[in-house]
């Protein structure tokens, strides 16, 4: 198996420099594909000689000319900017050893997807099997799995708040608060809504999205893409998302009249007025936010896919 070598790298305006630890390094192959260079050798590097690799999405467009000068401690990589200009970071998806160790960050991230893969599995397979009896207990039958997905994926905030992913945190903040309010409030509050077909779609189009979404952020963390993976993580949410937020606004709406027969969560007034405040009021004003955050969440995420392909697109034309 192919080891990794030690990588520096520096920059000017127009150039990037790389400079790989690899020690009378042979039968070097160096290239830019669509703004990723790949690189692998024979050489002695820190675990000794073996065959070496590595991959680096760029942060910005490079041009696809590189060259590389080969010395017997060291190989020189030069990588030429499209655009003049000084880069913060060098990749797309640069890890920083901040906050989360990556050794849990990948445990988050595998056990998360492993989690949603099994809720997609099982609701697909009771699906075909039982028949439309499923939609009526999906609650009890994946809901501890959902609490625990849930629960991990909220470290995604933390990930996005410090640079660990590459994603905004506003929009990372939005799903999963919304996501939690859904899951805790709506289904887990209130034991009517449990039989509910509408838990069935909210389930199923949240884990479609994720059996996407968290491989390619596990191939990202060792440098590595799948371009089938790639385009379906940053393609499959354009129908999913908007159904998800639609079929959680059902469930919002089918739990409003619970809310108002059980004063759950109301907020009692003075005895003076002698009544209360419904919770469903809140629950209208959260309808509208909540395709607020759909518009904000879908703007972003196609400047996400937009950003992802326009060198292909530039290439093409």
């Amino acid at each position: 198996m192919a080891l990794t070598p030690l990588v520096y790298w520096a920059q000017r305006h127009e150039e990037i420099y790389l400079r790989v630890e690899l020690t009378d390094a042979q039968n070097i192959d160096v290239h830019v594909d669509e703004n990723v260079l790949h690189f692998s050798a024979q050489g002695h590097g820190a675990k000794g000689q073996n065959e070496y690799k590595f991959s680096l999405e760029f942060l910005l467009p490079v041009k696809p000319q590189v060259s590389y000068k080969s010395t017997q401690r060291q190989v020189n990589i030069t990588v030429h900017k499209i655009q003049r200009g000084w880069w913060e970071k060098l990749t797309v998806q640069e890890r920083k050893p901040v906050f989360l160790a990556p050794d849990f960050d990948h445990g988050f991230e595998g056990k998360t997807f492993l989690g949603f893969s099994w809720i997609f599995v099982n609701m697909t397979v009771r699906l075909f099997i039982i028949g439309r009896d499923s939609l009526y207990d999906t609650f009890h039958t994946i809901s501890d799995v959902m609490f625990f997905c849930q629960i991990l994926a909220s470290v995604e905030v933390l990930n996005a708040a410090f640079g660990v992913v590459k994603t905004g945190v506003i929009p990372t903040l939005i799903q999963m608060v919304g996501r939690n309010f859904i899951l805790f409030i709506i289904f887990g509050s209130l034991e009517e809504m449990h039989h509910k077909p509408v838990v069935f779609f909210v389930f199923y189009l949240w884990s479609a999205i994720e059996i996407f979404r968290y491989p390619f952020y596990m191939l990202g963390c060792f440098n590595t893409e799948w371009k089938t993976l790639t385009w379906l993580r940053y393609t499959v949410w354009m129908p999913l998302y908007p159904l998800g937020v639609l079929a959680e606004a059902v469930a919002v709406i089918q739990s409003i009249p619970i809310f108002d027969e059980s004063k759950l969560f109301s907020i009692p007034l003075t005895k003076v007025i002698g009544t209360s405040v419904s919770f469903s009021y809140f629950l209208y004003i959260y309808l509208v936010l909540m395709f607020l955050g759909l518009f904000i969440n879908f703007h972003h995420l196609y400047k996400q896919r937009k950003r992802r392909f326009r060198t292909k697109k530039r290439k093409a034309n």
